[in-house]
């Protein structure tokens, strides 16, 4: 049996975020293998997170620039680790390394977060992305941990092609597994077209992608209200500030709900999903719900990247504000149109989601590396250099700040 330990920037919250989804999905997957499974994570615990013994997974506090890791890890000798997101890599793969180095070392990005701060720039800047955007600090840190992984999860298909064409990343490194969605059980009956009203968007405000769409979308609204004066946006989202709650404004129908303890239930009251994301990465959770409610979407092109190909969009993809706003009315008030997008939903979630697939990749490529582990990291010299104790700044950093807290 094979022991497997999760470092977790954040608790898993699968009802906050999609990162919160996908994780319990990686999670339930090793178990479902018979493999021992720990989460651990330095962060502080949250309200709304999981109770990971329901699915017989082990939880432990670790702390960062701390000693106490290497014995801790030492002691349960795993020989699979999984870090959440390239900082905690950063933070514990050189200890990983020194203290288990047989073990193999996946790195599960969520999204690529220099692709994301990249395009915030940009957009920040009022023009479109440049390379100099992507190739930042971040970039060098966020490609460094993937190269030091033995494998690295990647979310996107976008992202798996930009990593390869651009960063010139071996694709023996990347395994692309978006949302392993497990089609058998979910509800096979929906609300039809008459019983939704309203319309809604959803996800976590501390995401800064979201807050954006938010904002991006009260300025949308009075267009779309003005065409339809009854018709209401419901904004859900786990941990709503202030200046959030403070857009909730009844008289306009734009109302602030906030935390949605069953997304798919808020989901499939409405009869249209607004999306309208000017920047970010990954592929988005909200979206991947509309399609499992079979609620169609509106979004843009960076909203639906990565998420199909040639596969037919559930909803309408704008490319500027006009085409958005039209859309909204189109679809809100048109069944023919509704029922024509809607039924894209079902086989965009058949072909490219498909969890028993998707499963048997995942597994598969760790095996397949565990057997030929030595070989496949003699292969990677790029990773074995960047290991080097030249090049390991943050190891340093740690063990100093180790010392500095011992006094």
């Amino acid at each position: 049996m094979k022991k497997v330990l999760v470092i977790g920037y954040v608790w898993p919250e699968p009802n906050s975020s999609a990162a919160g989804s996908h994780m319990m999905s990686l999670l339930r997957l090793y178990r479902q293998q018979g493999w021992q499974v720990e989460f651990s994570s330095p962060a502080q615990t949250t309200e709304h997170m999981v109770d990971l013994s329901l699915d017989g997974i082990t939880a432990k506090a670790i702390q960062l620039n701390c000693d106490s890791f290497d014995a801790y890890i030492s002691d349960y000798q795993p020989d699979i680790v999984m870090f959440d997101r390239f900082m905690m890599e950063e933070q514990f793969g050189w200890r990983v390394d020194k203290v288990c180095p047989n073990a193999l070392k996946i790195l599960d990005t969520e999204d690529l977060q220099c692709l994301r701060q990249a395009r915030h720039q940009a957009l920040k800047a009022g023009r479109e992305l440049e390379k100099s955007d992507l190739f930042g600090d971040l970039a060098k840190r966020e490609i460094a941990a993937i190269l030091r992984s033995d494998i690295s999860l990647i979310i996107s298909s976008f992202e798996q092609k930009l990593l390869v064409d651009t960063f010139n990343i071996n694709p023996s490194l990347i395994c692309h597994i978006p949302f392993i969605i497990n089609y058998d059980s979910l509800p096979t009956t929906r609300k039809i077209f008459s019983e939704r009203h309203n319309f809604i968007t959803i996800g976590n405000f501390r995401h800064a992608p979201n807050w954006d769409a938010v904002l991006y979308l009260q300025q949308l609204w009075p267009e779309i209200r003005k065409q339809l004066p009854k018709a209401e946006c419901h904004i859900y989202g786990s941990y709503p500030p202030p200046k959030a709650t403070a857009l909730h404004n009844a008289k306009t129908g734009f109302l602030i709900k906030g935390w949605a303890e069953d997304a798919y239930q808020v989901m499939e009251q409405a009869r249209v999903c607004l999306a309208p994301i000017r920047f970010g990465a990954g592929i988005k959770g909200k979206l991947i719900d509309a399609m499992i409610t079979q609620t169609p979407s509106i979004t843009t092109p960076v909203g639906s990247e990565g998420m199909h190909d040639n596969e037919a969009w559930p909803g309408v993809i704008a490319k500027n504000e006009a085409e958005f706003i039209s859309a909204a009315v189109e679809l809100y008030s048109n069944e023919q149109t509704w029922l024509k997008l809607q039924a894209h939903a079902e086989p965009l979630l058949k072909t490219r989601y498909n969890g028993e697939l998707l499963s048997e990749k995942l597994i598969h490529k760790i095996e397949q590396t565990v057997e030929s582990l030595s070989q496949h990291r003699l292969n990677n010299f790029t990773g074995a250099m960047l290991k080097h104790h030249t090049m390991m700044s943050t190891k340093y950093m740690s063990q100093w700040i180790a010392e500095k807290n011992k006094h």
